[in-house]
């Protein structure tokens, strides 16, 4: 049994990942999946309501069946997430960025995608 201050706590939390997550949606460079992945997870333990809302939304919904039916990732997220990075990268290299700043945040966002190309993709959906 959790605390009603622990609940709110993770419940916060759920709130602030899924703002995070749905920013990503339309910023560059700014993850979608892992934050939709942390909310779900905060609100399974803090709120059964948002934590069915996540999982039937049309957008949140398959990624979290995707996720914890195979830790799986569709080809269309791999390729959105490697555009995002890959538009960021470019725009550092023509801002005034600092050189380590740059390198350093290409080398995560080049090793985040190495490990997302090696996700398993989910099977096709069958038809009824």
């Amino acid at each position: 049994m959790i605390t009603a201050p622990y609940r709110w706590l993770l419940m916060l939390g759920a709130g602030i990942s899924l703002t995070l997550g749905f920013i990503g949606v339309v910023v560059p460079g700014m993850p979608t999946t892992v934050f939709v992945l942390i909310a779900a997870w905060l609100a399974a333990r803090s709120s059964p309501s948002l934590a069915h809302w996540l999982d039937n939304h049309k957008v949140t919904g398959p990624i979290i069946h995707h996720w914890r039916n195979g830790r799986c990732m569709p080809r269309r997220a791999k390729y959105a997430a490697a555009i995002g990075m890959s538009i960021s990268a470019v725009i550092m290299a023509f801002s005034s960025t600092p050189t380590w700043v740059m390198v350093g945040t290409d080398i995560v966002m080049l090793t985040v995608l190495i490990w997302l190309w090696r996700l398993p993709e989910p099977p096709p959906a069958t038809g009824s």
